[in-house]
């Protein structure tokens, strides 16, 4: 039990931060557009990701540097390319009508490979995620598994918790100019997480 507590902690330090893949969630959250369905991408991709840590694959993706340099530029890219559409949306402006669909809402297809771009081409994950948790966990011994079940926990409880609670700041952004200070600050992270990754392997 208190190695499960453990990886709900450390869990939880790792994913609650500014990122592309949280400011995705909350700003479908925001919308209401299928909140469910990303969160649980998001979801069961950490689980698979701190599976596979625990279960060692993240002594391998040490072993690797190639593949962590890939998925380092490839993550720059996704990153900048959505910050781009979010800095033509802050400049164009857009229709949002909180709690219903408006003529601006994103396909499913559309949802489904954001998320999952987001979540696996950002090399972070494997970094925090597999390597970090997946090391920490390994000093649990034989209770590894339920210091990666806390782990899971947390995350699961994140997701949830920011899809389905960014609906209390909708009286916040009823306006559209509201939106386009939020499009502006999710512009300027994305340009910071992708220089963050370019210059994070220089």
């Amino acid at each position: 039990m208190l190695s499960a507590l453990a990886g709900m902690a450390f869990g939880l330090s790792l994913i609650v931060a500014v990122g592309a893949q949280n400011i995705f969630v909350l700003r479908q959250g925001l919308r209401r557009e299928h909140v469910g369905l990303v969160a649980g991408i998001c979801a069961v991709s950490d689980l698979l990701l701190i599976s596979a840590g625990v279960g060692g694959l993240g002594s391998m993706i040490q072993s690797a540097p190639l593949v962590v340099e890939i998925a380092r530029w490839a993550g720059a890219l996704v990153v900048l390319v959505y910050g781009g559409m979010a800095g033509y949306r802050a400049v164009k402006g857009q229709r949002v009508v909180m709690g219903r669909h408006s003529v601006t809402d994103r396909t499913v297809g559309a949802a489904v490979a954001t998320t999952l771009a987001l979540t696996w081409l950002n090399p972070h994950v494997y970094l925090d995620t597999v390597v970090l948790v997946g090391g920490l966990a390994a000093t649990h011994g034989d209770d590894r598994w339920w210091f990666g079940l806390g782990a899971c926990v947390a995350s699961t409880a994140w997701f949830v918790a920011l899809g389905y609670g960014a609906r209390y700041l909708a009286p916040l952004l009823e306006k559209p100019g509201a939106w386009r200070v939020l499009d502006s600050v999710v512009a300027l992270t994305m340009v910071v997480v992708a220089a963050s990754l370019i210059l994070g392997g220089s």
